[in-house]
């Protein structure tokens, strides 16, 4: 995609707020009234229908507006109203498509610390409603917190797991952080000023003010990003209310997923557990945003993830043969001479490892080829040069391997017995799933075994 002017707009507003030099300054105290008058402004007859509105027009709306807390129009907020309606309206509606993902859940968190309402508007200007994003400072998460701050609230920062990237975790977070700020000040224009630039800042500006105590009365001392932050939040609390009046209706708009919570207790991987129980990965990682790279570390094997409520019902009644085929992921790899490998397929050179061929069948898919292998849908993928999922029956995929080629799975014992060899990432359900009519009881009851557990390499009477 090429860049545009619109992207690094779209861009700097994503990172905090919007920068003041894309709007027109009219004196030197920064106060803002929009696009420069002088231009003649042309119709755009290529796009959608924008209404006409005038400063009166708004301050009427804002009058009729029930609020808890103050709001009045001004030229500051009346220019970002007109840049958000106007030269912006890409950002409006990319927030609209994602407002009733989070706000619910806001409203909630709100009402139950005995907060405004009108405060969830502020994660609107922080993060764009986008619970991943990172700031060009390290911010992150929907409400933008520094990992210092997330720590301080409880939210865990590390390598593998982000907790300020969890909506109930950061905006419940976010709601106490709030709510100290205005016990600190005793004005949520202000408390919301302090969450931008810092408490510090904002004494250092009512120092200056000469002990001024509301937002506008100390405006002009404060850093210049946090003059335009509050009516920005101002702006889009007025523009989400009064959508019809701007043409702001979505067409699609993404409605929130009812969910429920299940714990594993175990480290997992979101690409495996959505083999496993037939969801996308992707659903996985979007409503459990805070485990990066799309893996459950040991350390954090207690947390609950968010499944689709759909699904919910299914994973709880097979919970164990599901939760045994996680904890399967190989660590050691069985060779030919029946030893093995303590490092990782990813550790090994590839030069050190044998490669084999393997042809595609009639309802494979790359995670079923790679779970029987031993092996990673990415490095299949990397393997054979795929941009993406898409197999055909009869194709050939090159597929390395600690294990050299697949040894034989099944043979014939000298009772006649069938025997099968367990592969790394195997387990009794996966088993079962290969060989019609076996069940995972038929294979405990066979091999007289009293648990799930399983190990690379055993050999299992299977028939």
């Amino acid at each position: 995609m090429k860049k545009t002017w619109f992207n690094s707009i779209l861009l700097a507003i994503f990172t905090c707020t919007i920068p003041l030099s894309q709007v027109y300054s009219q004196d030197d105290q920064n106060v803002v009234s929009g696009p420069n008058l002088d231009e003649e402004v042309m119709p755009n007859y290529h796009y959608e229908y924008i209404p006409d509105f005038t400063y009166e027009e708004i301050e009427e709306r804002i009058s009729n507006m029930e609020t808890k807390m103050p709001f009045e129009l001004n030229d500051r907020i009346f220019s970002f109203i007109q840049y958000f309606t106007v030269r912006n309206r890409d950002y409006t509606k990319m927030v609209l498509a994602r407002k009733d993902l989070f706000f619910d859940l806001f409203d909630e968190t709100l009402r139950k610390h005995e907060m405004p309402e009108e405060i969830k508007y502020l994660s609107i200007i922080e993060s764009g409603l986008d619970p991943q994003i990172r700031s060009r400072v390290g911010a992150m998460g929907l409400w933008q917190f520094m990992p210092a701050t997330g720590r301080m609230y409880g939210m865990q920062v590390s390598h593998h797991v982000d907790d300020r990237m969890d909506p109930e975790m950061a905006t419940d977070a976010a709601a106490k952080y709030l709510k100290s700020l205005y016990r600190m000040f005793g004005d949520w224009e202000v408390a919301m000023a302090a969450y931008n630039c810092g408490p510090g800042n904002v004494r250092k500006a009512i120092r200056r003010s000469g002990g001024k105590k509301t937002f506008w009365e100390i405006y002009n001392y404060l850093p210049r990003e946090t003059r335009g932050y509050v009516p920005q939040v101002q702006a889009m609390l007025y523009i989400l209310n009064h959508l019809e009046e701007h043409n702001l209706n979505l067409e699609d708009p993404t409605y929130y997923r009812e969910t429920e919570k299940i714990r594993f207790d175990r480290a997992l991987s979101l690409e495996k557990l959505a083999e496993l129980t037939d969801l996308c990965t992707k659903d996985l990682e979007s409503l459990n945003p805070s485990i990066k790279y799309g893996k459950l570390p040991e350390e954090k094997r207690s947390m609950e993830l968010r499944i689709p409520k759909a699904k919910a019902d299914f994973i709880k009644q097979n919970l164990a043969w599901i939760s045994d085929s996680l904890n399967n992921n190989p660590t050691t790899y069985l060779t030919d001479n029946g030893k093995f490998l303590l490092k990782p397929i990813e550790d090994i050179e590839e030069e050190q490892l044998e490669a084999y061929i393997y042809r595609v069948r009639s309802g494979d898919v790359l995670g079923k080829i790679a779970s029987r292998n031993g092996v990673s849908v990415s490095q299949l993928k990397s393997w054979n040069n795929l941009h993406s999922n898409l197999i055909r029956v009869g194709q050939k995929l090159t597929i390395y391997s600690g294990n050299g080629p697949v040894f034989a799975e099944t043979r014939t014992n000298s009772s006649g017995q069938l025997l099968y060899t367990v592969r790394p990432g195997d387990s009794l359900w996966i088993i079962s799933k290969k060989h019609a009519g076996l069940t995972v009881e038929q294979i405990k009851r066979l091999n007289n075994l009293n648990s799930n557990n399983i190990k690379p390499g055993q050999k299992l009477i299977i028939g």
